[in-house]
């Protein structure tokens, strides 16, 4: 659903607007109660430059200009040049070199470490999970206070010098050490991403933008996938390195001079991108003042994270990870062990992973598509996860017992990751919903802690005893659907309900409900404090 744009805040006190209520007049009570607490009278309202952030105010216009569809265009695609390739393929490195041991699984790794059984596997996986869990909201608070793109680029060498260890590794211990350094470091990429997203691109660009690096991870499996093929021809014998060894040196090297890239071309923020004029980063500013969501504020408000701890909605995105992540990271893990256990060989099983994703990307796109042309949200976000119970059904009752079996239960796998859109979109939700940037930083790391715990569960319901069929991991995934369902349903109500409480507020001539010259779209407002907020949904 589209989203009005405009702001408020009443000079230096901010309005905060109930929405939890059906009862409109209360909600036109409490704006007028604190209007009548200011100084000034309603007319001269202005930016209160005292809550936006003094290196955005030296930029920012005092009310909205109007920017052309011609200007607005070029300015996008200075940005697009700029900004949007270094999010791209820096998420799609982050995704192959966290995937690498899916496929090094099938290399010989799994015998050289002398991991025992599918247990210990599994736990190099939820290992990485656990560690972004402790540092998720140290990364996040960091990220609202230092240069965002330098930071960034620290973590892509310091994850890739990381990776690149994983060559050395032998045994059980030194692999869940270089796997919990891995996580420490990667856990900045994703919450960067959001932040990045809201910072240069307008509410209506964003869905598509987060689409577009997130679906690295089906970009990962094909090239990872053709990669792991060459790299499993290398002969040991002949080759002082085994072929695992190679695939996690070679991407570990790369991704250092990808670093490097990242620290000398990626801006921080508009306001300090030297690549761009001076009367550009002043556009750049403005074209994304209709989100109402900020661009930077490192000034800490208390209140807003018990609004964010407060807010159905930042729950409602947690559980949203979870139930798409749970899933995520068991099939992820095991992949390449469960489509070998639909009987393919070793090369067969590498090359059907780039199938996987192709149906990734398609995935995404067309959820993205969809959403563009009908401007439903959750509605498409649910009917995405209908394939997804369709497939796991299958997976749960067809027997292998034949070549059609096989095709029948390997293209189950592949519609089976249709909820990967519920993924995408509620991440892009999350940075066009959320407002404040002390409470979007609350939100985003409590978003992200969700996803974490959804990857470190998920491979464990892989047993190593419930092999080939995996019932109780495919059960499991089943309940994450439902209440994913649920969740979607109930976030639907919410929104809609929330929007409808501020427009009544604008029909009963409440004006900061419907205020079009957005004064206040960088006074670092709650989505909640701001009347003229609407929800997009």
């Amino acid at each position: 659903m589209a989203a009005r744009s405009s702001n408020d805040a009443v000079h230096t006190a901010p309005v905060v607007v109930s929405t939890s209520g059906n009862d409109a007049k209360a909600d036109i009570a409490q704006v007028e109660r604190v209007m009548s607490t200011t100084d000034e009278p309603f007319e001269k309202d202005h930016m209160n430059y005292d809550r936006v952030d003094q290196e955005l105010a030296k930029y920012a216009h005092a009310t909205r200009i109007e920017i052309s569809p011609e200007e607005n265009k070029r300015l996008k695609r200075m940005i697009d040049k700029r900004v949007l390739p270094i999010m791209v393929f820096t998420y799609f490195i982050q995704a192959l070199d966290k995937g690498t041991m899916s496929f090094a699984s099938i290399m010989g790794i799994r015998e050289d470490a002398k991991l025992k059984d599918n247990s210990q596997y599994a736990w190099l996986t939820t290992c990485i999970y656990i560690a972004v869990l402790i540092v998720e909201y140290p990364t996040n608070w960091m990220i609202q206070r230092v240069p965002i793109a330098k930071y960034l680029g620290f973590n892509i060498l310091a994850w890739s010098t990381t990776l690149a260890l994983h060559s050395v590794c032998f045994n059980f211990p030194s692999l869940v050490a270089v796997r919990t350094l891995l996580g420490i470091f990667e856990a900045v990429c994703q919450p960067t991403f959001l932040v990045l997203s809201s910072m240069w691109y307008k509410r209506e660009e964003q869905a598509q933008i987060v689409t577009y690096w997130y679906m690295m991870n089906g970009m990962q499996q094909i090239v990872g996938g053709l990669l792991a093929y060459c790299f499993t021809l290398i002969d040991s014998p002949p080759s002082p390195l085994k072929s695992w060894q190679a695939i996690f040196l070679t991407y570990g090297c790369f991704s250092v001079l990808w670093g490097l890239f990242v620290l000398y071309w990626l801006p921080d923020s508009p306001m300090r991108a030297k690549c761009f004029s001076e009367e550009d980063k002043s556009l750049m500013i403005e074209r994304v003042r209709s989100n109402q969501t900020g661009i930077q504020n490192k000034t800490f408000r208390a209140y807003q994270i018990k609004e964010a701890l407060l807010d159905p909605q930042s729950w409602c995105y947690c559980l949203i990870a979870i139930c798409t992540t749970l899933p995520t990271s068991g099939l992820g893990a095991f992949s390449q062990i469960i489509i070998k256990g639909f009987h393919f060989n070793t090369l067969e099983t590498q090359l059907l992973a780039m199938v996987l994703g192709v149906v990734i990307i398609l995935t995404l796109l067309s959820s993205t598509w969809l959403v563009k042309r009908t401007g439903q949200n959750l509605l498409i976000m649910g009917i995405y996860v209908i394939p997804s119970f369709i497939g796991t059904i299958v997976l749960m009752t067809v027997r292998n017992h034949n070549k059609a079996s096989q095709v029948g239960l390997l293209i189950s796998y592949y519609i089976v990751l249709s909820f990967w859109a519920a993924q995408t979109l509620s991440m892009s939700l999350l940075s066009r919903n959320i407002a404040g940037q002390t409470k979007k930083t609350a939100v985003v790391a409590m978003n992200f802690i969700a996803w974490a715990t959804g990857n470190a569960i998920g491979p464990q319901v892989f047993l190593t005893r419930d092999a080939p069929r995996y019932f109780i991991a495919f059960s499991t995934h089943m309940g994450c659907y439902v209440l994913l369902v649920l969740v979607i349903a109930f976030l639907r109500w919410d929104l809609k309900s929330r929007n409808a409480n501020k427009d009544r507020l604008a029909e009963a001539g409440v004006r900061e409900a419907n205020d079009e010259s957005l004064v206040h779209a960088f006074d670092d407002l709650t989505d909640r404090e701001n009347p003229n907020f609407r929800y997009i949904y």
